[in-house]
């Protein structure tokens, strides 16, 4: 059972008219939606003999349908749903939610921008919150599009993904449809007949957002919903995309006490243990000494101090040795002061057992000689 209503518009009242594909799931299945988890079931259902079920999970269980608009409308949304809790909305407008034990109506209206022309209509759950049902979703108003045109095919999914290709699959196009062409934003890169593409040639390592169009003789439909993606390739360094960074001064109190290497707060990804300083400016023979006990009094043994990076370490997280510092100044003007430098600092990061080193060199340690102004092709030895 739908509702309908009449809706105002630019132009005056606009006969109202479900734009949903199948907007009770009375086909026996999600066609026409995009839905994670979700299925066709038939019981309990608010009319007719199909609801759509969905079990969230990890994830909040969204089931969205995109639909061509007029600019400038207004349009009404409503909803049967059962479950705790249950959203309906539009992508980018109004939302409306409800905790229910039987099926209830959730209803909302939203006015499309000056220029829109596609509108995106979900339903979803919440996560590990259990099974929601929705039924009998209505989105009423005038269409858009090209007459003709078939309307918008299923969002796109990602299928398999390699170093260079990313496979996509959506549901098909309820209009006569000739083909179909994926996006990536404005831009056609594959073009097919069928209900999957695999784009291909492209770098490992990337991110990349398709959307889909159906088309025929009379035109296109509006885009589907994006599908992204990241080619695989990626250096796995075992840290979080954005890591937390830190100084720990080490070897020096600063001023503002010791902390000891136990007491660093769980927060942190990357711990640099500042500063490995060199012996003289031109040396390269880098060393890292620990603070005296003179100035911090509650220094740990070496002993602690290991045993606290490695269970860092265990944590995931990355303990590396900085070099340098507002008093570590380091030129490399001669091949022994290099090899000095590579053999003393592999002696620390294997002593501590460090994952690595941070570079540190201030201004005094990186200038260009009187004359040498060509940063892009420095003769400075240093």
């Amino acid at each position: 059972m739908l509702t309908f209503a009449g809706l105002i518009t630019g132009g005056g009242t606009a006969n109202a008219a479900n734009l949903l594909l199948n907007p009770g799931f009375e086909a026996g299945s999600t066609s026409g939606w995009s839905c994670a988890a979700g299925s066709a079931v038939t019981t309990p259902v608010r009319s007719g003999g199909y609801a759509v079920s969905v079990t969230p999970g990890s994830t909040i269980g969204k089931c969205a349908q995109t639909v061509s608009v007029k600019p400038s409308t207004t349009y009404a949304v409503s909803a049967w749903v059962n479950g705790n809790p249950v959203y309906l909305g539009v992508t980018g407008g109004p939302s409306t939610w409800t905790a229910a034990t039987s099926y209830t109506q959730l209803s909302l209206s939203f006015t499309t921008s000056a220029t829109q022309t596609t509108a995106e209509v979900y339903v979803h759950g919440w996560y590990g919150s259990g099974t929601f049902l929705a039924d009998d979703i209505s989105l009423d108003g005038p269409g858009g599009g090209t007459p003709g045109a078939p309307p918008a095919p299923g969002n796109p999914a990602v299928g398999t993904v390699t170093n260079t290709s990313i496979a996509l699959s959506w549901g098909a196009s309820a209009g006569t449809v000739t083909g179909y062409r994926v996006y990536e934003g404005g831009n056609v890169v594959a073009t097919v007949t069928g209900t999957s593409a695999t784009i291909s040639g492209l770098t490992a390592c990337t991110s990349h957002n398709y959307s889909v169009a159906a088309y025929n003789s009379a035109g296109e439909s509006p885009k589907s919903t994006e599908a992204g993606a990241t080619t695989a390739g990626c250096v796995d360094t075992g840290l979080p995309k954005h890591a937390l960074i830190g100084y720990l001064h080490a070897s020096f109190a600063n001023g503002s006490g010791y902390t000891r290497m136990a007491d660093v707060p769980a927060a942190w990804d990357i711990v640099n243990l500042s500063f490995g300083e060199p012996t003289s400016v031109t040396s390269g023979d880098i060393r890292f000494n620990r603070c005296p006990v003179a100035e911090c009094p509650t220094v740990e043994s070496d002993a602690d101090f290991i045993a606290a990076i490695r269970a860092k370490q265990a944590q995931g997280k990355k303990v590396l040795i900085s070099i340098g510092g507002q008093n570590g100044q380091v030129q490399l003007t001669t091949t022994a002061a290099r090899d000095a430098f590579v053999n003393s600092v592999s002696a620390i990061i294997d002593r501590y057992g460090l994952n690595g080193l941070d570079i540190d060199f201030e201004g005094h340690s990186l200038y260009l000689n009187s004359g040498d102004n060509d940063f892009r092709n420095p003769t400075t030895p240093v």
